[in-house]
């Protein structure tokens, strides 16, 4: 009895979800008749059905892109940065070589407008290629040789004054004996026009960069201040060239001589252009002219000799 009671509910049951299922496809059928399904279904249940895939491809999209493009940006910030220090490091050398061009470019017009204005001398310029590490102070070398005309002896000079004279000229190359080297010695004298006293000047191995004038009497007149110029004694430095001032003076051990402490007018630690005097015109002194003598007097100074040489 009761297992009939259960066949019975449960065909009631089959035949209501039956009759819900009939009428849902009839209501799914008209709606889709009438245009309202596809629209409702595609609309709410894809959308509803969709909705978190999609969230999570956005979101997924929207990293992939937030990092992408950070990468994309740090890529390109690093590769400008390269593009910006390579051209700070050209700009950097361009000034620095504009600056070597404009410190050349001041020396070499220094050194033509000494050319210029010593018209006695031919000169030939000349950069300064080396120093002679045993003789810092006392030798460099020169980019001119016996092809350029340079020959030994010849006095080496810049706009500020006197630097000394080649020792030995190479082919394409020539030593230069600075006048700070002990072995030097040039021939000076007082410039002022009270004194012109006459001296050495010669290297001082116990101050390298402070030559001395030495064989100067006690009582010349020679100060402090003193501008010292070549005297053209020895046939080695043209008179006229500016040596130095005299920065202090000292007595000899002797007693009867002293001498000046010289500060040279040329910086040797700076040296990089000099100019080789290879030819020197001096100025020869105008010959003397006697005084016209007035009409009358030449009669009288026959007469005047004649009585002084004991004629009657």
């Amino acid at each position: 009895m009761s297992k009939r009671i259960r066949r019975d509910k449960s065909s009631n049951r089959k035949s209501w979800v039956l009759a819900v299922v009939f009428a849902s496809i009839f209501c799914l059928v008209f709606l889709a008749g009438k245009g309202h399904f596809e629209a409702y279904l595609s609309n709410q249940a894809v959308s509803l059905v969709l909705s978190p895939f999609q969230q999570a491809v956005s979101w997924v999209g929207s990293q992939v892109n937030y990092v992408t493009s950070n990468i994309w940006e740090i890529a390109t910030e690093h590769q400008q940065n390269k593009m910006l220090r390579n051209e700070v490091e050209q700009l950097r050398a361009q000034n620095l070589q504009a600056s070597e061009y404009a410190a050349e470019n001041e020396r070499l017009r220094a050194l033509l407008g000494y050319k210029q204005s010593a018209t006695q001398f031919d000169l030939m310029a000349a950069r300064v290629i080396g120093r002679e590490s045993a003789t810092w102070s006392s030798m460099i070398v020169i980019n001119r040789g016996t092809v350029d005309g340079i020959q030994e002896n010849m006095a080496v000079v810049t706009e500020k004054g006197l630097v000394g004279h080649v020792t030995e000229a190479g082919v394409n190359s020539s030593k230069v004996q600075l006048i700070m080297d002990p072995r030097s010695s040039v021939g000076t004298l007082v410039q002022r026009p009270q004194s012109r006293v006459t001296g050495i000047v010669e290297g001082d191995m116990g101050n390298p960069t402070m030559p001395r004038m030495v064989n100067i009497p006690k009582n010349a007149d020679v100060v402090e201040g003193d501008v010292i110029v070549t005297s053209g004694f020895g046939g080695v430095y043209p008179k006229g060239i500016i040596v130095g001032t005299v920065s202090s003076l000292g007595n000899d051990p002797g007693g009867l001589l002293k001498y000046g402490v010289i500060e040279p007018s040329v910086n040797f630690q700076k040296l990089e252009d000099v100019a080789v005097i290879v030819k020197s015109r001096e100025i020869v002194p105008a010959p003397l002219v006697s005084p016209a003598q007035t009409p009358g007097t030449e009669s009288g100074s026959a007469e005047n000799s004649r009585t002084a040489g004991g004629t009657p």
